[in-house]
This record gives C-alpha cells, structure tokens and sequence, in this order.
C-alpha cells in the first residue's frame, strides 16, 4: 500500500505505518450487464435497485437509481385499480425503468474502467508525480473532461425530476442554509471578542503521540 503512496506526505506514511497489516481488507467491487433480454418480474414479485443492476460506485448512482426505482414502481402500483393487473403494471415499471438504468449503469462502468485503465496522476509541471504516459494522457483529457463529458453526463443523471423543476426549491434551500451559517458564524465571532480566541484542539497527530492519561485529562477540561 505504502508503494501506491509514493511521494504522498510525511503524515499519510505516518497513519499507513500505524496500520496493522492484518487490519487492511480488500473488498471487490461487482457489477451486472443490463436486463435488456427478460424482464424484472416474475408474476407479482418484482425485483429493484442493486438486485437486478447492480452498478460501479464512480458516479455514486446505486442507491439514486433506487430511488427512481421506488418512485416508478410506486406510481404503477398506485395506478393498478384490482389485482389481476397487478403483473401487467410491475411489467410496466420494468418498461419504464430499463433505457434509463441500462445507460447509468454503462456510464458508471465506463468512468470505472477509465479511472482504473487509463488516468493516472495528471503530469505537472510543479511536481514528479506524473511522469508515466497515462498521467500525460490525463494532463491533455482534463479539459475536455470538464468542459464537455462531464456537463453532459452530470446533466443526464440528473435530469430526472418527475414531480417537477427542483430549481426553485433548490435556490430556497440554499438561500435558508446561507442565513443560517451566517447567524451562526456571528455568534461565534460575538463569543471570540467576549471570552477571546482560544486554542483549537489538539491534531490527529498530536493525539496518536499523547498517553491515554493526557487526553483524558485535555477532555475532562474541556467538560468543565
């Protein structure tokens, strides 16, 4: 593990040196190709999120394309009127459902097979980082990547919204948090010029170098 870290800092060889070998787990990552030839149901029993697509973790789309999932499914059932078109609605949800998914999950593996396959570190010209021919190939893609595959495929995945617009909810939510972050940022300027600016707590690494008996005492302070 330390190689993949080369020329990372002081402070992350320090934490990798405190790790215990037998501590470190490798969990593998698997996927599923598209159910474009049978459907996700089986009578009135229907299947849903990472048991019928299973996805790559690079776009963070598994449990969203859950969601969408339950939303779908439960529009058809709450159309479905008597039970005996209760197959024909899950199969419809299936119809629904199958385009949309079938691409995110494509989109997911092909960002995970280029993370893995083909960038690297990007070469700088600040740095020894990047010297391998991936890294020279990541330094030329990055524009395009952020001006043009990543605004399209950003804007698919969240081009869902089947109860409407988000946008006015959106600039409501943020214009709330604003004010709430600025009322709290005075009050903590406001506590400063009374009781003074006192010293921040110890760091990560300070911690890990303090017996158990110094930190107990710093956190018995702090309580009083």
């Amino acid at each position: 593990i330390k190689s993949l870290h080369e020329g990372w800092t002081d402070e992350i060889m320090t934490i990798l040196d405190s790790t215990p070998p037998e501590s470190v787990e490798q969990r593998d990552l698997y996927d599923r190709y598209p159910e474009v030839l049978r459907g996700w149901t089986d009578g009135n029993v229907c299947l849903m999120g990472d048991a019928v697509h299973a996805m790559m973790p690079n776009l963070g789309q598994g449990g969203c394309q859950a969601i969408e999932d339950a939303y779908v499914l439960t529009e058809a059932l709450a159309a479905t009127k008597s039970t005996e078109k209760l197959e024909d609605a899950l199969n419809e949800y299936y119809r629904k459902r199958i385009v949309r998914v079938s691409i995110v999950q494509f989109l997911s593996r092909l960002a995970s097979d280029l993370i893995i396959n083909a960038f690297d570190t990007p070469w700088s010209p600040h740095d020894d980082l990047g010297k391998s021919w991936k890294s020279y190939l990541t330094f030329f893609w990055k524009p395009f990547l952020q001006f043009v595959i990543f605004p399209l495929q950003f804007a698919y995945l969240y081009s869902y919204y089947p109860s409407g617009s988000m946008k006015e909810v959106s600039a409501e939510l943020a214009e709330k948090w604003k004010e709430v972050h600025f009322q709290s940022a005075e009050e903590a300027f406001d506590r400063v010029k009374i009781d003074g600016q006192t010293v921040g707590a110890p760091s990560f690494f300070q911690k890990s170098e303090m017996p158990a008996t110094v930190l107990q005492a710093k956190k018995d302070d702090n309580d009083e």
